[in-house]
């Protein structure tokens, strides 16, 4: 084996490493605003309010992310008369997509606040807006971060289907270096490697907060 295939096209491949970050952070953050909005739109007791969120959510989390990204590339120009490029329509099924699963994040947290603390802030005659900001969200918030940080690990692996749009994300690189160099063993030995170290501290931060959430109750 020639691990040196590795160090010399380390800065290359690192590189597309960023972009994976890149895009985890926007689909993280893009996905948890729209999500929000989507778990109040399904824990909403108006039906013209709960019947399109829940239609949206059951949707999306119905459909393969790859097919999304598929139709956002596609399709999208349509729509819009121009092309969005890989980027931005890759981004954007990403948003569309894991907005669906965060909403059911989102959704879970909100309903694990105790009602009475609900109750005792109307009776003191604050709005539902500023209940949700002062009282409900400040505590879901911390009853769902170790679920929010499974997603990202979710999200940060899922970047990879970027490929079929010819986004050079980290893998997609890998690919490209092994398609010059011919050397799949190791290349993809160092990508394992790679996804396995960032996930794994991934996974340890989320069981920390998780047992510090349950130590908190106890």
């Amino acid at each position: 084996m020639d691990w040196a295939v590795i160090t010399d096209n380390m800065g290359y491949m690192l590189g597309g490493l960023g972009l994976t970050f890149q895009m985890t952070l926007i689909a993280l953050s893009g996905g948890m605003f729209l999500g929000c909005f989507l778990a109040m739109g399904r824990l909403s007791s108006k039906k013209w309010v709960y019947y399109p969120a829940s239609a949206y959510v059951h949707f999306f989390r119905s459909q393969p992310l790859i097919l999304v990204i598929f139709w956002l590339y596609f399709l999208a120009p349509v729509f819009v008369g121009r092309p969005l490029g890989a980027f931005y329509s890759t981004m954007i099924a990403f948003v569309f997509f894991e907005a669906s699963y965060f909403s059911e994040i989102i959704r879970g947290g909100i309903q694990s606040v105790p009602k009475g603390q609900v109750m005792a802030a109307q009776a003191t005659g604050l709005g539902f807006f500023t209940i949700q900001r002062y009282v409900v969200l400040p505590q879901a918030l911390g009853n769902m971060a170790p679920a929010l940080i499974t997603r990202a690990i979710v999200i940060f692996q899922d970047t990879s289907l970027a490929y079929v749009v010819g986004l050079r994300e980290f893998l997609r690189r890998v690919n490209l270096v092994d398609t010059r160099e011919v050397r799949s063993v190791e290349l993809y030995c160092f990508a394992a490697v790679v996804y396995f170290v960032i996930c794994t501290l991934g996974s340890l931060f989320a069981d920390h907060l998780e047992r510090k959430r349950e130590a908190s109750k106890a």
